[in-house]
């Protein structure tokens, strides 16, 4: 899954309209190889928290269990991280793995073995917050994405989820448009700007 795609959020304040946006940091490149041996690259899901994930809405479909494909994938990874339990770039593919086939807490867990061998990762920490959010571990999730924003302040996408929790999670629009404003000064003509001016909008209503 390419980090840069928008997901739907699950819940939704602001009329709604905000829970169609909710970004990744791109820090998953499709046409790279998954992992090729104890020193590999890829990237990107909670589980340090320990909480469970929230219940899904009633009558919604249950999320089907991994393809053959993905727990071969997966299990190569895991492979790849006991044997080189240093691998920060294994570490963090095998949270993309646990990300993508919606296993927060396993994902999270890999993210922070990644985050320990490199704890100054924007991207890993954007998408391990990611994971937190969907734990419903807000203040988790806000923390990863306000220090990713700190170590790097063009990392828009942490920085436009800091709004979409503080809007849609923590019912603080004022701080929700702090940051959403700021992606206006920070990266004006980026997608994400075009995003938070649709959320804006949506928060003076």
């Amino acid at each position: 899954m390419n980090r840069n795609i928008m997901l739907a959020l699950a819940g939704g304040l602001v009329a709604g309209f905000i829970a169609g946006y909710f970004v990744f940091s791109p820090s998953k490149d499709e046409s790279a190889p998954v992992v090729a041996a104890p020193t590999t690259a890829v990237l990107p899901a909670p589980s340090l928290g320990g909480a469970l994930p929230a219940a899904p809405a009633q009558g919604a479909m249950p999320l089907a269990p991994p393809s053959a494909e993905v727990q071969a994938r997966i299990a190569r990874i895991e492979a790849a991280v006991l044997a080189d339990p240093k691998n920060h770039d294994a570490w963090a593919a095998l949270g993309n793995e646990y990300f993508d086939s919606h296993q927060p807490q396993k994902a999270v867990d890999a993210y922070a073995k990644a985050l320990a061998l490199k704890p100054v990762d924007p991207n890993v920490l954007t998408d391990q917050g990611v994971m937190y959010r969907a734990m419903g571990q807000y203040d988790k999730a806000l923390a990863n994405f306000q220090k990713a924003n700190k170590l790097d302040p063009t990392h828009v996408q942490s920085l436009f989820n800091i709004g979409v929790v503080y809007a849609n999670d923590l019912n603080k629009p004022d701080e929700a448009a702090k940051a959403w404003n700021k992606i206006l000064t920070t990266a004006p003509n980026s997608d994400q700007a075009a995003q938070a001016r649709q959320m804006l909008s949506q928060l003076k209503k």
